[in-house]
C-alpha cells in the first residue's frame, strides 16, 4: 500500500471515530434532555416545595437582572404568592464586586414584597452545577421547585436530582416561543453536566452559606 492509500486510511478511522464521538456526545445529551422532562411542570400543576431554586442570569447595566433573569424571579414570586414554596433561593456569583448577582436578586424580590425570612441567597452559585450541589449539601435542600428557562431546565433537572434532590421544574418562560438559541450550548452543556455527576466533582467555591430559615 502507498503512502496515499495508508493516509486514506488513517483519514477514514478519522471521520469514523469523528462521527461516534458526535454520536456518542448527541446521545447522552439527548439521555440527559429526557431524563426528568416529565417533571417539567406548569406553574398551576407544581407541587408544594419548601423552596425554590432560582438560578442566575446575568445583570443588566445599573446592575439589575437581566431580562431574563427578571423572568426568573418573577416567576419564583408567583410561585410563593401561590403558596407552592415558602421561601426562594436565589443563586448566583458575586465574584466580581461589580456584578453581585445575588444581591441583586434579593433586592428585587424584597422590592416585590417577599420578607426577609423568605429569601435567602447563595453568592457561589457559579454554575448550575454549584447551584444545584451548594443548595443540597449546604443549604439541606432535599425537595425543591426549580425556576429557570424551558432550555435549562432539563439539565439542572438532571443535575438536581441526581445529587440527591427531589426536583421539579417550572419555566419562566411558560406559554411564549421556545427559542433555538441556546440549541447547541446546551447539547454540550448537558454532556458536561452529566460527566460532572458522574465524577462526583465538588463546587468551584468552598465558600460556606448560613443554613435555610426554618
Amino acid at each position: 500500500m502507498g503512502r496515499r492509500g495508508v493516509l486514506g486510511v488513517w483519514m477514514r478511522r478519522g471521520l469514523l471515530a469523528g462521527a461516534l464521538s458526535l454520536l456518542g456526545v448527541l446521545a447522552l445529551s439527548h439521555f440527559v434532555q429526557q431524563r426528568y422532562a416529565h417533571r417539567i411542570l406548569p406553574r398551576e400543576g407544581a407541587p408544594e416545595a419548601p423552596m425554590a431554586l432560582v438560578f442566575g442570569a446575568g445583570l443588566a447595566p445599573g446592575g439589575v437582572p437581566s431580562a431574563v433573569l427578571a423572568q426568573r424571579l418573577d416567576t419564583a414570586i408567583a410561585l410563593w404568592r401561590a403558596k407552592k414554596v415558602e421561601a426562594v433561593l436565589v443563586s448566583g456569583d458575586n465574584s466580581d464586586r461589580f456584578h453581585d448577582e445575588t444581591r441583586a436578586m434579593r433586592r428585587y424580590l424584597l422590592e416585590r414584597g417577599l420578607p426577609e425570612r423568605a429569601v435567602l441567597g447563595d453568592d457561589a452559585g457559579l454554575s448550575t452545577y454549584d447551584s444545584c450541589v451548594r443548595a443540597h449539601d449546604v443549604f439541606g435542600l432535599r425537595r425543591a421547585l426549580l425556576v429557570t428557562q424551558r432550555f435549562h431546565l432539563p439539565r439542572a433537572l438532571y443535575i438536581a436530582n441526581s445529587v440527591g434532590m427531589e426536583a421539579w421544574g417550572v419555566a419562566a418562560d411558560e406559554g411564549r416561543p421556545s427559542t433555538r438559541r441556546y440549541l447547541l450550548r446546551e447539547t454540550f452543556s448537558r454532556v458536561l453536566a452529566a460527566l460532572m455527576v458522574l465524577l462526583d466533582l465538588k463546587p468551584a467555591s468552598s465558600l460556606p452559606s448560613p443554613p435555610p430559615a426554618r
